[in-house]
């Protein structure tokens, strides 16, 4: 049978106490919308293009929320005023932008995993027996990494007028580190040999020290098993680089006191990581926190608690709320162009 990405059983129920209320949005085409978005739940802002979505999410909502809980100074979208902050402590953005722009970064050091294996290898009897602190592991300082490429694994040769080529660098031969490091093992391997392995390997590996298993299961959970842990962040997509950011986020410790705002996370992904993403995005929302998405895909709008649908049409047409409701209630509406698709897959 062909598979599918199934319903979820039951709605997370709406607790009408619980929301933030974007009050009087009337920044681009919005028409003095008035909008509540409940917290705790899983909630889809859709529309056609131009309808006024990220508008009401990027502009007018995240902002707010980062200025008064991160400490950030963006610029807000004109709106009357926002309540029920009190009730949050942190925002967070997802977006599709890549974790790092130099090859130096990549999943193990963007999730803090990787300080964690530098300190297992200086615990180790060999790095006692030398003397090797946490530091001798790090590619990024002098003293473990190799001197020849600066700890790059590859050096740059710079191409007048065409892009630049980098190759293998030819002393340690792509391991970043000199040979004193590459001799000190923890089970077996060296330093860079872990860097080499992919994820899912590595969490097996380490599967009895908890501090670091734990943030490779949830890379394994979000289905990035078969990246690389030191695999170089700009050669990962912009879906991959998503879920980086969104297992960095699930294996902190939850308050459940924070929102979450995606753009279109789905853009560019196959069947199958809509389906990681969705398990990953309502792991999120049972730890009590609220996920806020813009979507145009189906299987994500279907999957929501809670729907905002502005229109009607994109434009000066548009900016205002056709619909809210489960994606049931949406469904039954006709104004609504969702609703329309939506009826179509909730038989």
């Amino acid at each position: 049978g062909r598979k599918s990405i199934a319903l979820p059983k039951n709605r997370r129920p709406i607790d009408p106490k619980r929301v933030i209320s974007v009050v009087g949005a009337k920044a681009n085409n919005l028409k003095n919308l008035t909008v509540n978005f409940p917290l705790g739940s899983f909630i889809a802002v859709t529309g056609v293009s131009g309808s006024g979505k990220s508008t009401l999410v990027n502009d007018i909502l995240y902002n707010v929320l980062a200025n008064a809980l991160n400490g950030a100074k963006l610029v807000a979208g004109k709106h009357t005023r926002i309540t029920g902050l009190s009730q949050l402590d942190k925002v967070v953005h997802v977006d599709q932008n890549p974790i790092g722009r130099t090859p130096r970064s990549n999943p193990a050091t963007y999730t803090g995993v990787f300080d964690h294996i530098r300190k297992l290898f200086a615990e180790t009897s060999e790095s006692k027996a030398r003397g090797y602190q946490q530091g001798r592991f790090s590619f990024n300082v002098k003293g473990g990494r190799c001197e020849a490429c600066s700890g790059d694994g590859t050096l740059k040769i710079e191409m007048n007028f065409l892009p630049d080529v980098y190759v293998s660098c030819e002393t340690c031969h792509g391991a970043r580190y000199n040979r004193e490091t590459l001799q000190v093992k923890y089970k077996g391997k060296s330093i860079s040999e872990v860097l080499e392995m992919p994820i899912e390997e590595a969490a097996t590996f380490f599967e009895a020290i908890s501090s670091i298993s734990r943030y490779l299961t949830t890379l394994v959970d979000v289905g990035l098993g078969y990246v690389r842990l030191g695999q170089s962040a700009t050669t990962l997509s912009g879906g991959e680089a998503q879920r980086v950011k969104l297992a960095t986020e699930l294996q902190r410790r939850s308050t459940g006191k924070t929102v979450y705002v995606l753009d279109e996370p789905t853009t560019g992904l196959h069947f199958e990581d809509v389906r990681k993403l969705l398990l990953v995005l309502n792991s999120l929302v049972d730890k009590g926190n609220t996920v806020i998405v813009i979507e145009h895909n189906l299987d994500v709008i279907k999957s929501a608690d809670w729907l905002l649908d502005l229109g009607p049409e994109g434009g000066f047409r548009g900016g205002e709320l056709v619909a809210e409701g489960t994606p049931e209630q949406v469904a039954k509406n006709k104004a609504s162009f969702t609703g329309a698709f939506l009826k179509e897959i909730l038989k």
